[in-house]
């Protein structure tokens, strides 16, 4: 039997401290299946495939308790792209872009994050589709991928940032999302995406 969750994703009812810390971890392991389900069917279908009742199936939970981890499909959604964002975020802090300046470093991240999603097409349209077409629901990509951009280009934290570098690095995504739209429409080649981005990386970055 499952149990309702309160709004900070922790059992209602009293218990004790161990009992929730492996319930929590419970809820933790079926929130990534469900996560992991959806990213799946939309590899191989694009956001058509990610329909919430297939997804429960898939990840092995009943719907209303998708429905309590996920509101709507677009929630589901973001926590794709989180998911992705954090594996990319896993390869940097394992592998640091090893360029000398804050442009390079940059496009090393970018030109990583173009290829990982370029294994996964289907996937990576329905994210990028989905960043474009949400006006109720906030999509981190572009917001993510921004303050990653920050981290390994200036060693500073959105929090610690000027204006001024939000701003660049922020704009530096945009570029990036609109280039990987092109190449999944069939109009850029991996090669011509790195060239524009490392045009944009040097006229954006190069004064950090």
């Amino acid at each position: 039997m499952e149990h309702d969750l309160t709004p900070d994703g922790l059992t209602s009812g009293g218990s004790s401290p161990d009992g929730q810390g492996a319930r929590s971890r419970s809820q933790h392991q079926r929130r990534k299946r469900i996560v992991q389900a959806a990213a799946a069917l939309a590899s191989r279908g694009g956001v058509e495939a990610m329909q919430m009742r297939t997804v429960a199936e898939r990840a092995g939970v009943a719907l209303g308790t998708l429905y309590r981890y996920f509101p709507s499909k677009m929630d589901l959604v973001v926590a794709v792209v989180g998911e992705e964002i954090d594996l990319l975020e896993s390869s940097i802090e394992r592998r640091p872009p090893s360029a000398a300046t804050p442009p390079g470093r940059a496009v090393d991240v970018l030109m990583r994050a173009t290829r990982g999603l370029m294994r996964e097409p289907e996937l990576a349209d329905a994210l990028i589709r989905s960043l474009i077409l949400a006006d109720d629901v906030e999509i981190p990509l572009g917001d993510r991928m921004a303050g990653l951009l920050l981290r390994v280009s200036t060693g500073t934290t959105p929090e610690q940032a000027t204006e001024e570098q939000l701003a660049l690095a922020g704009s530096l995504a945009s570029v990036w999302v609109q280039e990987l739209l092109e190449i999944l429409r069939g109009r850029r080649t991996h090669d011509q995406i790195q060239r524009r981005i490392e045009l944009a990386a040097d006229r954006l970055l190069s004064g950090l």
